[in-house]
């Protein structure tokens, strides 16, 4: 079945419109989350690059450091801070518990002042004004138990409580990154080298003195899940299993109830020249949030794109197939050789381009068409003219052959032997007319060959009217004619032999049908650029009906030809041929008192 091209064109742009939507589709669904990972990815990497240097050109308290985390987090929604090499934050000398230990055996804490960072054993809402002693043994001159590891030489603190507890039980305060950091390594190690490796200790001591933060200082403390994993990444750190790089950053994937994080981690120097690092933070619950809500959205999405595709589909398939349907229509009709349409140009694209090309196609055919419609008549004519030309011919050299045959029988018969000359001077008569008759065909011939070259140059027309009225006024006075002339001096640019002849052929016609003792017209009208050369002579007219006949070979407006008024029969053809080799107007036409025969010629620049 053939299928139309608007409904090829309407299935292609549809199926190419919900390709395009698919591919989006699949794109924002699929790829959309890894695309903003990367980038997310690769902006916080600059952004902490920019940050390192305002650390360590702001960053020399407490209050500097919470500003400069802040402004970041504002501007990059990643929270960040800085922790020393054993993963304690820095600058946390608003939020401690300082602690003078009791003499003991060991040497390493014997007499010994401690610090100890509050942020890894208890959440800083427990000092809230509503309930300022959430834990009431954390207080100056109290007395503190705490139990932990010697790791890398130095002790770290898992569990605290009263002195008067046992640190067992459950209102005592613990690092619990520690304490499940332990249980995972416990698992995988030695009980025995663990011990040997990491000797716990129990020591006792009183609190000297508390600090607690105030103000905007607290909202550096209230980012538990952010703390966790700081102390998470301490646990790493001084168990070993933190896998320090100094070249590159390094990135850390966390997910904690089913959204994702991602943690940075850079190594730097700090203002002292001593080892750091930059910890960061960011949530990519936004993608997770967005892609989810794409998916819930699109649904809504592709039933209103699928109608819009469908209904601008067919739009734009019937505007484009709309003028190549058009052009479809008119050359079918050009087929049928009907080119009557022509194919409206609304665009200047492709399309109209075409539309311009078969127009101008069709122009041409039709004028070719024409052209050889009128050659196909134009031969029929000349097929016709060649008949005539023939039986002409024919008629025109059998009588002379029968008027010679005839002057031979009686001369060799010798009947009427006294009109001897008289029969000579007839034959002689008819062989010049024979020779005259077969000058004007040959040189009727040689116009009508289109080979002949009509070479032009100028001449006065006056000098050459009264050259040739000198030439026939033998003929003129033979029949007592009246010969009046109005004549100017104008020259004019023509062949003129050929111009000449031309006059001859006219003035000897006219002189040839004028009655006798009646008159003969010459004169030259001045128009323009050109001059008219008309000759006029009294007599009959001739018939409407006849008037461009008289241009054709041996006519002389009777059937018989009558031979005579004297004439070849031709002189009219080779005139018309001349003045058509000169592209000039000519023509005949009756006047009230005979006929008037007339040409134009362009004067000499």
């Amino acid at each position: 079945m053939k299928k139309g091209i608007v409904l090829k064109l309407f299935l292609l742009t549809t199926g190419l419109c919900l390709f395009i939507l698919a591919v989006i589709f699949t794109l924002q669904t699929v790829f959309f989350k890894q695309f903003y990972v990367h980038q997310k990815v690769k902006d916080v990497n600059a952004a902490l690059q920019a940050y390192e240097q305002d650390y360590l050109n702001y960053a020399v308290d407490t209050q500097g450091t919470a500003k400069l985390e802040q402004d970041f987090y504002q501007k990059h929604n990643t929270w960040i801070t800085t922790v020393d090499t054993r993963g304690n934050l820095k600058y946390t000398n608003d939020f401690f518990m300082e602690i003078k230990l009791e003499h003991s055996d060991e040497a390493m804490f014997s007499n010994k002042t401690i610090t100890i960072p509050l942020y890894s054993f208890i959440n800083v809402e427990d000092f809230s004004s509503d309930n300022p002693f959430l834990i009431p043994w954390i207080q100056e001159r109290e007395e503190i138990a705490m139990e932990g590891l010697i790791m890398n030489n130095q002790p770290v603190i898992q569990r605290m409580a009263m002195h008067a507890y046992n640190l067992r039980e459950e209102n005592q305060l613990e690092n619990r990154q520690m304490v499940n950091k332990e249980g995972e390594v416990l698992n995988r190690t030695n009980v025995i080298q663990y011990r040997e490796k990491y000797p716990t200790f129990l020591v006792k001591g009183i609190i000297t003195k508390v600090r607690i933060p105030e103000g905007a200082g607290v909202s550096r403390y209230t980012n538990h899940l952010f703390l966790d994993r700081i102390k998470a990444f301490q646990a790493d750190l001084l168990y070993g299993d933190f896998q320090d790089s100094t070249n590159a950053n390094q990135i850390i994937d966390y997910e904690e109830n089913h959204a994702n994080y991602k943690i940075f981690v850079d190594r730097i120097q700090d203002r002292d020249g001593n080892p750091a690092y930059l910890f960061a933070m960011t949530s990519l619950q936004p993608v997770n949030e967005a892609a989810g809500m794409i998916k819930e959205y699109y649904v809504y999405i592709i039933i209103a794109t699928l109608l819009l595709v469908v209904l601008a589909s067919f739009y734009y398939s019937r505007q484009i197939t709309r003028p190549l349907l058009r052009i479809n229509r008119t050359t079918r009709q050009m087929a049928e050789l009907d080119f009557s349409e022509k194919i409206p140009i609304t665009t200047k694209d492709e399309i109209g381009d075409l539309s311009h090309n078969i127009n101008e196609l069709s122009e041409r055919l039709h004028s070719h068409i024409l052209r050889l419609e009128q050659d196909i008549e134009k031969e029929k004519q000349l097929e016709h003219t060649r008949k005539e030309f023939i039986s002409g011919v024919s008629h025109e050299l059998k009588t002379p052959l029968s008027v010679i045959q005839s002057c031979l029988a009686i001369m060799k018969d010798g009947v009427a032997s006294h009109k001897r000359d008289y029969y000579f001077k007839a034959m002689e008569d008819e062989v010049k007319r024979m020779d005259l008759l077969i000058v004007d065909m040959l040189e009727l011939a040689k116009y009508e060959s289109g080979t002949y070259t009509m070479d032009m140059d100028s001449f006065y027309i006056d000098a050459v009217i009264e050259r040739v009225c000198a030439k026939l006024a033998t003929d003129i006075e033979a029949k007592q004619l009246h010969l009046d002339m109005s004549l100017k001096p104008v020259e004019v640019l023509a062949n003129e032999r050929r111009i000449e002849q031309v006059v001859v052929n006219f003035l000897g016609n006219a002189i040839r049908y004028t009655p006798e003792q009646e008159s003969v017209l010459v004169s030259i009208i001045e128009e323009g650029d050109t001059v008219k050369v008309c000759i006029e002579n009294k007599g009959a007219n001739i018939p409407v009906d006849q008037l461009e006949k008289i241009w054709d070979r041996f006519y002389r407006g009777e059937p018989s030809r009558k031979r005579s008024t004297g004439g070849t029969g031709i002189g009219l053809s080779i005139s018309k041929k001349i003045l058509e080799m000169h592209g000039v107007p000519y023509g005949v036409t009756n006047t009230p008192y005979g006929v008037l025969f007339y040409f134009h010629l362009n004067k000499k620049a």
